[in-house]
């Protein structure tokens, strides 16, 4: 009786004589298992809320909509650093430089909205802001 609870919870392999027909018990997928600190998001989602506080027109964000602005922006990140990469591969390098992440703006037609911003910012030494990121 042991044995099928613990099968049936997933705990240990199913076993033949815990099948009531007798016959092979087919193997059942199991959900793949996460470390015990293993994180849904590798951004601080305190930080994201904090960001997106920052925005006067937002006046309530549900958790559900930070999880999913932290992952878009995790995803973005990316999806940029690969595309910068590429570009240091190109010039036989494996560090990143600034020179690869304005080149990857420049290829990609996705990220033609950080055009000019980028580097202005960089060289000013000026962090950037909500505000720059603001679509007219």
């Amino acid at each position: 009786m042991a044995a099928a609870v613990a099968a049936a919870a997933g705990s240990g392999p199913a076993r033949e004589e815990d099948s009531s027909a007798g016959e092979a018990a087919a193997p059942q997928p199991q959900a793949p298992t996460s470390t015990p600190g293993a994180r849904l998001s590798r951004l601080p989602l305190a930080r994201v809320k904090a960001l997106v506080k920052a925005d006067p027109d937002v006046t309530l964000a549900g958790q559900e909509a930070i999880f999913i602005l932290a992952r878009a922006a995790e995803l973005f990140v990316e999806t940029i650093a690969k595309d910068a990469y590429c570009c240091a591969q190109q010039g036989k390098r494996k560090t990143l430089q600034r020179r690869d992440l304005d080149n990857a703006i420049e290829a990609v037609d996705e990220f033609a909205f950080l055009e000019g911003l980028l580097g202005a910012c960089i060289s000013a030494g000026l962090p950037l802001q909500i505000q720059d990121l603001r679509i007219p």
